[in-house]
């Protein structure tokens, strides 16, 4: 064992580095790497920056798309494990705010109504029968 410790110094390694080495090879009898407990992921690290790539580029990608792209790459992966890959990158689905769908038309009228009534506030609201603000 003292021969193993000289020749792994003299190799160029640290005192920190043989200390792990050795405490490694008490524990499991061996130095090498053991294997993980779970299952591995089934998306390579590039093929998840590559879907960090397209959603960022267009957010409202759906996950069935972005399967399909995988697959390109020959990455099978369920659509579920994708939402679920994004989610922890900070990227989860979301509804965009709906806006009102203003014509020319509209804004044209918009404005020349507020113009209108610009001046003499109290002219619109005689016309008013009873309002609080709330929706009936």
């Amino acid at each position: 064992m003292s021969k193993k410790v000289i020749e792994i110094y003299q190799s160029g390694k640290g005192f920190k580095a043989i200390s792990k080495a050795f405490y490694k090879c008490r524990k499991h009898g061996t130095v090498e790497n053991l294997p993980r407990s779970g299952r591995q992921t089934k998306i390579t690290p590039r093929a998840q920056r590559q879907l960090i790539q397209e959603v960022t580029k267009d957010p409202t990608t759906t996950s069935k798309e972005l399967q399909a792209s995988l697959a390109s790459v020959k990455v099978s992966v369920h659509d579920s494990t994708i939402r679920k890959r994004l989610g922890k990158n900070g990227l989860h689905g979301r509804v965009p705010r709906r806006k009102p769908l203003l014509s020319k038309k509209n804004i044209k009228a918009r404005l020349s109504f507020a113009r209108k009534h610009l001046d003499d506030p109290q002219d619109f609201w005689e016309n008013t029968l009873w309002t609080d603000e709330t929706k009936i």
